[in-house]
């Protein structure tokens, strides 16, 4: 190549999961242990039989492959705001509304209306690693609130308060997290909330894993407030809901203003989101609540299963925080980064899984387990390769 690259983006890290995965290379290929794969949280199950049964019937249609509006369907929309009503007993109208390349679009979308480069955006560590890639990419400076292990990934509101400048724009939790799978208290939530309103920013919530929230308790009550949008910017997915994460199945809900503008940047990254995965959400939210509940209690039962083998005695890896999906653990090798500790566990375990440090500074002493994406059965024997882990 002979032509520069922007400095601002070789300055960002490449996507951990392919450099993680890069490292399978190093395995023995005689290795007698078969791969355990920790890495990525992508439901092993698939989408519901009746979904794309539904789809395969939609696909004779020629309308399927056109475009739409730019926020989607107006009856898709609907719909969503009827699910919405359902869990949250409120939440947007149509008009609150636009529908996302998955979550991952949608931060984007939220991040270029909020801010200009040289702003900050407070990131409570540890971060989903695509937040700071994405900020860095924008030229947008992510401000770390730290993670304090005694709190097992819930926000300090005082901490986050202390970190506001005049170039703060938004405060950024995600919840339930990835990586600690930590459900942040709807009373923390509405605190940051008031927060944000009295120092005239957002507060940017990613619920991406919110359907997977133990008992299928509301994740706050801000949409009961009928001003919600004035410093509220949600971030959502039915990637994992409808196990959908091909499907890029993501949106945007804030003010109308909001997404007024945001639909400026819609339209020049992807126009809309494809109008099959748009299909793929309304049968999903008009059709599987049942479906969905059975899966949250499914993974439920996962986590549960997973604490208890991973607290059991003697193990060397130590389980700070842990949810539906996650688990966030201390790894026991002092003077070790996540990678060399991460890249042995391919080499030696066959486990793979990612450092913490690629989800902000000075973690390096962690690593995350995405156990979500493993069934019940197989909990037990991976947890046993991080109990006969050899300790130097």
């Amino acid at each position: 190549m002979k032509f520069p690259i922007s400095p601002q983006i070789r300055s960002v890290h490449p996507p951990p999961i392919t450099e993680v995965k890069g490292w399978l290379a190093d395995r023995p290929a005689d290795s007698p242990l078969p791969l355990v794969d920790l890495c990525q949280a992508v439901p092993d199950y698939p989408p519901a039989r009746e979904l794309t049964g539904h789809l395969k019937e939609l696909l004779d249609d020629p309308q399927v492959a056109k475009y739409s509006p730019d926020e989607g369907l107006p009856e898709v929309r609907e719909a969503i705001c009827a699910r919405y009503r359902r869990i949250y007993g409120a939440g947007p109208v149509p008009g609150q509304l636009c529908l996302t390349a998955g979550a991952s679009q949608a931060f984007w979308l939220a991040m270029v209306t909020l801010c200009r480069a040289g702003d900050e955006v407070i990131v409570q560590l540890p971060a989903y690693f695509d937040h700071p890639m994405a900020l860095q990419t924008l030229g947008i400076t992510p401000v770390y609130a730290p993670f304090i292990e005694a709190r097992e990934g819930v926000p300090s509101v005082e901490g986050i308060a202390a970190l506001i400048t005049q170039r703060t724009r938004a405060i950024l939790i995600v919840s339930p997290s990835n990586p600690t799978g930590a459900v942040t208290p709807p009373e923390t939530i509405d605190k940051l909330y008031r927060l944000a309103a009295r120092r005239g920013i957002a507060l940017v919530l990613d619920e991406t894993y919110s359907d997977f929230i133990a008992g299928g308790a509301a994740p706050h009550n801000l949409f009961v407030d009928p001003h919600w949008g004035d410093h509220f910017v949600q971030i959502m997915s039915f990637g994992k809901t409808y196990a959908l994460t091909g499907y890029r199945a993501g949106l945007l809900a804030a003010s109308e203003e909001f997404i007024h503008h945001a639909l400026k940047a819609q339209d020049t990254m992807v126009v809309c989101q494809p109008r099959l995965t748009q299909l793929a959400v309304q049968y999903g939210v008009e059709n599987l609540d049942d479906w969905v509940a059975a899966n949250r209690v499914m993974m439920e039962r996962r986590h549960d299963l997973f604490r208890t083998e991973f607290s059991r005695p003697e193990n060397p890896f130590q389980l700070v925080a842990s949810g539906a999906f996650f688990g966030w653990v201390r790894h026991p090798f002092s003077g070790r980064t996540g990678r060399e500790v991460a890249r042995r566990l391919v080499r030696e375990a066959g486990i793979l899984c990612l450092p913490g440090e690629v989800f902000g500074p000075e973690l390096e002493g962690y690593l995350r387990l995405a156990f979500g994406n493993i069934r019940a059965e197989e909990i037990p024997g991976a947890v046993e390769r991080f109990r006969q882990f050899p300790v130097e």
